[in-house]
């Protein structure tokens, strides 16, 4: 592994946001590694993009960390999130980095959005965020985790934080947008982070201990 400079993990994604998520659960869970020399990111590794033309949230995780996994020789994890909105019958899901035609801009996408559903009343503006979270080894062990965070989409963006659908999406017993929480309150009730934390075990039973003190 000398060519990743002693990484054992690459995190299949090149979203700097979903990249310093995974980090910080990661070095939460696992306190005595070297986050910084253990993990490294798609771009780094030499991982190359996907066609994300699974069907699922869960096909699409695993796509992600297989090509990962195959292209770079490291124990890859990759999610595939997304916001699903109940009078959209669970639109945008798997399309909701693209849904305004451009994958990536969210800008776009949220302004979208709040324009399909600017009629739709306060009472029937229930989502939720969908993370499938997957674990592959180079050996070809596979594990995937899924979760998800109920709440309501606001009529207009509130926050800085965040990316994504983040500024309209307030959680369910919260009077805060996601984009308006730190990256840890986010972080310990996220879809993500309950995937990530759920997969952890599986993470930690797959890395050489030796490596996290190495």
């Amino acid at each position: 592994m000398g060519e990743h400079d002693g990484a054992r993990l690459v995190l299949a994604t090149h979203n700097q946001g979903k990249l310093a998520e995974l980090r910080d659960l990661i070095a939460a869970a696992l306190p005595a590694a070297d986050v910084g020399r253990l993990v490294v990111d798609a771009a780094t590794a030499g991982a190359p993009d996907v066609v994300e033309d699974g069907t699922s949230f869960e096909a699409n995780a695993l796509l992600k960390a297989r090509s990962a996994a195959a292209a770079t020789g490291l124990i890859a994890v990759a999610d595939d999130s997304g916001l699903a909105v109940d009078v959209l019958g669970g639109a945008p899901g798997i399309f909701s980095a693209r849904w305004s035609g451009r994958h990536g801009d969210d800008a776009a996408n949220l302004r979208l959005l709040l324009d399909q559903l600017s009629d739709v009343p306060d009472a029937h503006r229930g989502a939720q965020f969908v993370c499938a979270a997957a674990l592959v080894t180079p050996d070809g062990t596979e594990h995937v985790e899924t979760s998800a965070l109920r709440g309501v989409l606001l009529r207009e963006p509130t926050g800085n934080g965040g990316f994504g659908y983040d500024p309209v999406f307030r959680p369910d017993g919260l009077d805060r947008s996601c984009a308006e929480l730190t990256r840890a309150e986010k972080n310990a009730i996220s879809h993500r982070g309950r995937a990530l934390r759920a997969l952890l075990p599986h993470l930690v039973a797959a890395l050489d201990p030796a490596s996290l003190t190495d």
